[in-house]
């Protein structure tokens, strides 16, 4: 079992990449798939990885394949860079998954935030409490897609012992700056909406950002990374726009192509890891699948360059 790695704290203001969790013609998972992608984003500079975030269809996924799929990565991962575990949906299932990701050696969690229709504030903080106990030793990384719990309840999590971060990823700089602001300053803020929206939260204290382009193109998540932080916003703006017609395509259709053309772009690169399953969005249409191969062109992924279109 490997080593959790003791790095995480000073990895965690860096890119959190999150892996796609690979299929086969059967919709079985394939994690193997995933090797050279994990080689890929490790050479390039990618701080972090996790295993079952949401661009992993964390929530297409049974129990049993999420706790294949954090140890197999934790095997891949090698301890090359620390590993985060995603867990939630029920209490149980997540418990569940925090003793897997622990055994596997991850070196932290990921609470997704739950998405039952009946979510209390205080529920929520009694859900991050049980699953930060079965943690024991293992950090605990908030992630926040919503920010209506409110800002008493962000406090409150912020304070469970374990809890060493907070992904945020609602588009509102303001009250993540407020939240900050409430919390122990040895929190760390990571911004939770990719690289599009990662100058806006730096800005206001966010240190670093989730991103599910490191499966695709890693060198250039680290380009904005490493413009962030050295505060050069014009240049991280500069490549932003280089990638913003791939983040406009993963929004389309109610953000059910995310995944979509994130594995859409493996494929055409010669490293298809599958299908999505529902209820995400499979196969792209002729139109998106035109705009990505034309984009992945420009940019020298494409596996033959001479397939380019439009």
């Amino acid at each position: 079992m490997p080593s959790p790695n003791p790095n995480f704290l000073s990895a965690l203001p860096g890119i959190s990449g999150i892996l796609v969790t690979p299929f086969d013609r059967d919709d079985q998972i394939a994690p193997a798939l995933l090797r050279p992608v994990i080689d890929r984003a490790i050479g390039a500079g990618v701080h972090i990885l996790t295993a079952n975030g949401n661009t992993g269809e964390f929530y297409g996924l049974t129990t049993a394949e999420a706790e294949r799929m954090v140890h197999s990565v934790a095997e891949m991962v090698d301890g090359r860079v620390p590993l985060i575990g995603g867990v939630g949906r029920s209490m149980g299932d997540a418990v569940a998954l925090a003793h897997a990701s622990r055994a596997a050696g991850a070196a932290a969690l990921m609470v997704h935030q739950p998405p039952d229709p009946f979510v209390a504030p205080r529920g929520v903080v009694g859900y991050v409490q049980r699953i930060a106990e079965a943690a024991q030793d293992l950090p605990i990384v908030l992630y926040l897609r919503n920010d209506g719990i409110g800002l008493d309840a962000i406090e409150q999590l912020c304070r469970i012992p374990g809890v060493a971060g907070v992904k945020w990823a609602s588009p509102t700089p303001l009250r993540l700056a407020e939240a900050i602001r409430r919390a122990d300053p040895a929190i760390v803020w990571v911004g939770g909406l990719a690289e599009t929206w990662a100058p806006p939260l730096c800005a206001v204290g966010a240190r670093g950002f989730t991103s599910g382009l490191i499966n695709v193109w890693p060198e250039h998540s680290v380009a904005i990374h490493a413009a962030l932080s050295a505060g050069d916003y014009g240049r991280a703006n500069e490549l932003i726009a280089v990638m913003g017609a791939f983040e406009e395509l993963r929004a389309e259709e109610g953000n059910g192509t995310n995944v979509t053309v994130v594995k859409s772009a493996l494929a055409m690169m010669g490293n298809d890891c599958g299908h999505v399953r529902p209820p995400g969005a499979w196969p792209l249409t002729e139109r998106q699948a035109k705009v990505l191969r034309h984009r992945l062109g420009e940019w020298g992924l494409l596996a033959t360059p001479r397939a380019v279109t439009g």
